[in-house]
């Protein structure tokens, strides 16, 4: 897991971070002034099982050499995405609840820290605030929305609601306010705007608003709602804006966050993935010496992805085992079996598994129960496989001791785990593909649904869990693949749900309705390739209400079939969506080629709820 290592060089010339060496050396020696904790040795629980954890204190042994940046989460719905914004920016970063925010950074020793928005107000009652003493820890500090506002408050600012609520894109103005010059240029904005254009568009969500900055700092922007809309105080490396850099809407919102991290904090960019993949291929080895791994395929690129990386550290000590449950798209089980293979060399197991799922799914409506019943199957198909693999080893005199899951960032965050340990992380089967659920950083979230990946880990596990993509994003695994070489018709599929097209099925899964189904799903995603849109969208969904039927003519007679409904989204991380607007003329080509060659479909409804309210999948 990357740590900031102290008293570390900061790369790149002088011009490039002009921070003076005095203030660089002040926050170093304040940081490692922080009392480490003792190493101790303690259980804590992994869904269902317990792992066993060192705690690690002091400063890192053997750990990639990446400044760390920590996002200490409000309750933001944005904490992923300022996360992945910053790894844009070439810093790693994590993700913390704002009540171990001082914990976290006395432990972790990070290069920064991001402060990010959240729901409340500043005074409600109850409302989180920030502990003082995050302050005086010797660590720069960007305050986002409402980290911006308490950052104010804990510094002796004013913060006051003065009926001028802002929500959405608002027009800010870049430059020094009631006469105030910004530290480091004369009315430029500062270190943390230099270069942007004097007014710009970004997306503001806020009713109470800074009216005087602290003592010390000095104002950079306003707006029409927020007389103090950004403010910095370069010598303690603090600064902070009103509104949200991370989303898109945001003009020049990339260009604040790199401001901060190179010029104020002076982050080290080192986080690339050529990095990633060396470092993970590393630490594999060291995890699993000469030991062997066994992992569960499920078609997705996560798994395809954690399964190479294995496969460079381990070679022929890596068993994959693919369970086709006969719930996947249309050519998805022969493109494992041939292309994966072909690319990695990896050794495969397959297991034909088509009419045991579909046997237990018989009479199943509830998409809960689904779930449920894919998840016991595939744990007892995995299993039957897995004592296959373990016997052959144990014929030879070898040991299966690992096995190996596609756990992302997200999935840890979102059941409250850390990257650095097992503990709280998610006890999913082998399948990992994004989660419609709410992200569980900042507090206990009401779960949505089960999560989408696949079964579930038995509690009596023999194995130690590999999981080398556990600090990364979706995107960042999609580079990573492309860095193995994997085909990228595999890299670049649309994120698919473990338990497959069972849940796109809206009642009971029975073979011809799956056929009817794949059939139609494969023709929008062969028009959406051919119209050049698999880069633009997250994924389209295709549902078949397979309960509801519909009056249609079709040639001279009357038809009575069934509607299928096109779910095309965009999204960066699943935790948002918003329906996609595709062209016309392409929704026309789907619709026309599903009716025509799909006998038992005649109608085809676009679906245009956004997340929220509706989730991604239907079920």
């Amino acid at each position: 897991m990357p740590r900031a290592r102290p008293g570390r060089e900061v790369a790149g010339p002088a011009s490039r971070l002009d921070v003076p060496a005095r203030t660089l050396a002040r926050w170093r020696e304040r940081r490692d002034q922080i009392p480490a904790r003792p190493t101790r040795r303690r259980w804590r629980g992994h869904g269902t099982r317990l792992v066993r954890l060192a705690a690690v204190s002091g400063p890192p042994v053997d750990q990639p050499d990446h400044d760390l940046v920590l996002v200490v989460d409000f309750g933001a719905q944005y904490a992923q995405l300022i996360a992945r914004r910053v790894r844009e920016a070439r810093v790693y970063s994590e993700i913390v609840p704002h009540a171990h925010a001082v914990e976290q950074v006395r432990l972790r020793r990070p290069a920064a820290v991001i402060l990010s928005g959240g729901p409340q107000s500043v005074y409600a009652p109850g409302a989180p605030q920030v502990d003082p003493e995050l302050f005086h820890a010797g660590v720069p500090v960007l305050g986002i929305c409402y980290g911006f506002q308490a950052m104010a408050l804990a510094l002796g600012g004013d913060v006051a609601r003065t009926g001028l609520s802002e929500f959405g894109r608002t027009t800010v103005s870049v430059g020094a306010a009631d006469g105030a010059v910004p530290t480091g240029s004369a009315a430029d904005g500062g270190r943390l705007l230099a270069g942007l254009d004097g007014e710009h568009r970004v997306w503001m969500s806020h009713g109470d608003a800074v009216q005087a900055a602290p003592p010390g700092f000095a104002t950079l922007a306003r707006t029409a709602g927020a007389r103090v809309a950004a403010f910095e105080d370069v010598h303690r490396g603090f600064a902070g804006v009103q509104w949200h850099p991370e989303v898109l809407h945001t003009e020049h919102g990339q260009q604040v966050f790199e401001h901060f991290l190179v010029e104020i904090a002076g982050c080290r960019r080192t986080w690339t993935m050529v990095n990633i993949v060396e470092e993970q291929v590393e630490q594999i080895r060291a995890q699993v010496g000469g030991g062997r791994a066994i992992c569960g395929l499920s078609g997705g690129v996560d798994s395809a992805v954690a399964a190479a990386l294995v496969q460079r550290a381990i070679g022929d000590r890596l068993t994959c085992v693919f369970v086709d449950h006969g719930l996947l798209r249309d050519g998805e089980a022969e493109q494992v079996e041939r292309d994966y293979v072909a690319a990695t060399g990896v050794s495969l197991e397959v297991v034909d598994a088509a009419d045991r799922f579909l046997d237990a799914l018989g009479g199943v409506t509830d998409p809960e129960d689904k779930r449920r019943v894919i998840g016991r199957e595939f744990i007892r198909a995995f299993e039957a496989a897995e004592r296959e693999v373990v016997a052959a080893a144990g014929a030879h005199g070898e040991k299966v001791g690992f096995l190996v899951q596609g756990t992302l960032y997200p999935d840890v965050v979102e059941s409250g785990g850390t990257p650095g340990g097992h503990g709280g992380g998610p006890s999913h089967g082998p399948s990992h593909e994004p989660s419609d659920e709410p992200s569980g950083a900042a507090s206990g979230a009401a779960t949505i649904k089960s999560h989408h990946n696949v079964g579930g880990l038995p509690d009596d596990l023999q194995f130690t869990l590999v999981e080398p993509l556990r600090t990364l994003f979706k995107d960042e695994v999609r580079r990573v693949g492309e860095q193995l070489g994997l085909p990228d018709d595999m890299v670049w599929r649309q994120p698919f749900p473990g338990p497959g097209l069972a849940i796109r099925v809206i009642g009971e899964v029975t073979h011809e309705r799956l056929e009817i189904l794949r059939a139609a799903d494969a023709i929008a995603r062969a028009e959406l390739t051919l119209a050049g849109l698999d880069r633009d969208i997250w994924q389209c969904p295709v549902v078949l209400l397979a309960e509801v039927r519909s009056v249609g003519v079709q040639g001279d007679g009357r038809t009575y079939g069934h509607p299928v409904v096109l779910r095309p989204v965009t999204s960066e991380d699943a935790m948002t969506a918003d329906w996609a607007r595709l062209p016309y003329e392409v929704l026309e080509r789907i619709s026309t080629r599903i009716t025509n060659e799909v006998r038992a479909v005649n109608r085809v409804a676009l679906d245009l709820t956004s997340k929220p309210p509706g989730t991604i999948e239907w079920e």
